[in-house]
């Protein structure tokens, strides 16, 4: 039985953690940590999981993080890279759900996180985890970069094109909408129920900083840079990503094809058929992506729609994914869920 510790189990991701891990068959969580709860048991906060999950919040110094074989960090930026050494000196592997790890360029990472970098050798060590580009260095790692929601969505949806050389890689457009958990539990007006219901608004126009990890990933598949325009949306749900990505065409090639042949041997990747049009609950509380790929009217415009559930494919389902890769695990293993519907 894997044991495994969660670092910040207070937050949207770190309850998803703790669902997911509760009905895994190879897995136990045996510390969760929050500084300000400690004390409190797990399920007074989230009765949810009461007779699934047993345990108090403790403070991270208390946790027996360092017996564990992995650690989650569902932290804000910035806690993992101050945390992490310690934890692989004691020989623990340690998934970070936040961005601390995922992008190469130290400088690029400080300007949009806004602080200095604790550890940029780690970083140089770090996989990005996504599994469906990188699982085999994965299988090896000590040490992964889970990636982030919407680089998941749109790294999968341009992916196909990208490696097959298909797309003009100098003007990629990605047009994605986000439901309110993606900013997170915490108290802030533009996620109150009164703010962003009944209402739908881009926001980070000028700059997110997602972009520069959706780029650092493109520009991995291509071989060289790429030109990026990304625009986020808040709709008015409370989980799941939309994309919708335009690109160029190359040449002419049997889209359908192509992506049903790329994702084949994907769990967790869900081409639809021909002129298909995926929804966000088709995949709510699974981690699944669905996808699908159209050209409008037989032109040079390719238009791909990639739809996950943030929280689980774009967070903690996609964690768990990585470490059932790295304890050489069934890769779906705890993660079969069926998507909620209604």
């Amino acid at each position: 039985m894997i044991k495994a510790g969660i670092v910040g189990g207070t937050g949207y991701t770190g309850v998803e953690l703790l669902r997911l891990l509760a009905q895994h068959p190879e897995a136990e969580v045996v510390a969760i940590t929050s500084r300000k709860e400690a004390g409190m048991k797990v399920a007074e906060m989230f009765p949810s999981l009461r007779g699934r999950v047993d345990l108090a919040f403790t403070t991270p110094e208390a946790a027996p993080l360092k017996t564990c074989d992995v650690v989650f960090f569902a932290t804000p930026n910035g806690v993992a890279m101050r945390e992490t050494r310690e934890l692989l000196a004691a020989g623990v592997k340690v998934i970070d759900l936040a961005a601390d790890f995922r992008i190469t360029d130290i400088a690029e990472w400080s300007r949009w996180y806004g602080m200095e970098h604790a550890c940029p050798d780690l970083v140089a060590e770090a996989v990005y985890g996504l599994p469906e580009i990188n699982r085999d260095r994965v299988k090896g790692a000590r040490l992964i970069a889970n990636p982030g929601c919407y680089p998941t969505a749109v790294q999968l949806g341009f992916l196909p094109l990208i490696e097959a050389g298909a797309i003009d890689t100098s003007w990629l457009v990605a047009d994605c909408k986000s439901g309110v958990s993606g900013a997170g539990r915490k108290a802030e007006i533009g996620a109150l129920y009164a703010e962003a219901t009944d209402n739908f608004r881009a926001y980070a126009v000028a700059g997110h900083r997602h972009q520069p990890e959706i780029r650092q990933g493109l520009a991995r598949m291509a071989g060289h840079d790429v030109n990026l325009t990304f625009v986020p949306h808040l709709a008015p749900m409370i989980r799941g990503i939309h994309a919708t990505l335009y690109g160029k065409l190359t040449r002419d090639v049997d889209l359908q094809t192509l992506f049903e042949q790329r994702y084949a041997g994907e769990r967790f990747v869900d081409v639809l058929p021909a002129g298909g049009h995926p929804e966000t609950r088709s995949v709510r509380a699974s981690n699944l992506c669905r996808i699908a790929v159209h050209r409008p009217q037989g032109g040079d415009t390719v238009v791909v729609l990639s739809v996950i559930d943030n929280l689980v494919k774009g967070a903690a389902g996609q964690a768990i994914q990585n470490m059932n890769i790295l304890f050489g695990l069934a890769e779906n293993s705890g993660l079969s869920q069926i998507p909620l519907a209604p």
